[in-house]
């Protein structure tokens, strides 16, 4: 009974296996929606592709637009400054044509994708170069002045001249 046991423990690892790999395949290949179909599909996990006309800093953020008029544009693409380092320098997406996978969320009534990691970034979607070690984020796409060649900046502080010591005899005293 044992055998019989392990037989069927053993097919049902194959068929799970199997459905798996189906199942990855699948969402690999599938067909990523346009921007404009994503207006009911807020909550659901999706790929969406679309031509990234421009890219707009603002305070923390930066904008994937694909609308001359982001205003009137059904979706976008949002990356807090936080994630940079994970996701790259997303000014090089400008003028091509990307695929994004992740969560559709509505803000303020319009359909975006948070981009948190550069793995969201499939398909014909271009490698990201890291963002500059001297890129300021605060400056909204600056370079920082105070960055050195080397993109680095030094934190130590001068040493000062050491302190002559004090006479700390009371001069009242007599010896």
């Amino acid at each position: 009974m044992g055998a019989r046991r392990n037989a069927r423990l053993h097919l049902f690892m194959r068929i799970a296996a199997l459905i798996s790999i189906a199942l990855l395949t699948s969402l690999g290949h599938g067909e990523c929606l346009s921007i404009e179909q994503t207006k009911n599909e807020a909550g659901a996990r999706a790929c969406v592709s679309g031509k990234v006309l421009k890219v707009v800093a603002g305070r923390g953020v930066h904008f994937l637009n694909f609308c001359e008029d982001y205003t009137k544009c059904p979706f976008t693409v949002v990356v807090f400054d936080r994630d940079l380092r994970d996701v790259g320098d997303v000014r090089q997406l400008e003028g091509k044509t990307i695929e994004i996978h992740g969560n559709i969320v509505q803000y303020e009534g319009r359909p975006e994708i948070i981009l948190r990691d550069s793995a969201q970034l499939k398909g014909g979607s271009p490698r990201l170069p890291p963002v500059p070690k001297s890129y300021d984020a605060e400056r909204r796409g600056k370079y920082s002045a105070t960055a050195k060649n080397s993109g680095t900046t030094s934190t130590k502080k001068s040493k000062k001249p050491p302190r002559k010591p004090r006479d700390t005899t009371d001069p009242g005293t007599v010896d």
